[in-house]
């Protein structure tokens, strides 16, 4: 049984995650899609083709992607390589307190150029990344001419 998954599951933005597939065949050509859909509606997507070690394992944290949306060894590349499926778009996060991003991680057997894949995904999980932490407040900053907004510590 193929399984994909995010360590840890629930983090800030700007921590890393480890991604892993287990249960493949050693060997398997397999591409791994990154996901998530903004407070617009927009969609942004990453993918990243791979080769199951001889474990049948696939570790981006050690094994090269082999192309897609980047190519190398790079932990936390189907996360930083999202794109947007319409241009002139950005990932822009705006309601920073409220909720997180749900980035969904799907892993499909060989691969899958289309942006939408057709075939259904061998197993697929999902992560939450957060931009504030629990217990920071925010507090709007209006002086002068000048805007923003102070995040306080718990």
């Amino acid at each position: 049984m193929v399984e994909v998954t995010v360590t840890p599951r629930c983090s800030l933005a700007d921590r890393p995650v480890r991604v892993r597939v287990r249960g493949l065949s050693p060997r398997q050509a397999v591409t791994l899609r990154a996901w998530l859909t903004d407070e617009q509606g927009e969609e942004f997507q990453a993918r990243a083709f791979f080769r199951a070690n001889q474990m049948g394992e696939v570790d981006p944290g050690c094994d090269p992607a082999l192309g897609g949306s980047y190519s190398g060894v790079w932990p936390m590349g189907l996360f930083c390589s999202l794109q947007p499926n319409t241009l002139f778009r950005r990932l822009v996060k705006r309601d920073v307190a409220g909720s997180p991003f749900l980035v969904h991680l799907e892993v499909f057997d060989g691969i899958h150029l289309a942006s939408q894949p057709r075939a259904r995904p061998l197993a697929a999980c999902r992560a939450e990344r957060w931009y504030v932490g629990r217990g920071v407040q925010r507090l709007p900053v209006k002086e002068g001419r000048v805007r923003g907004a102070l995040f306080l510590p718990a």
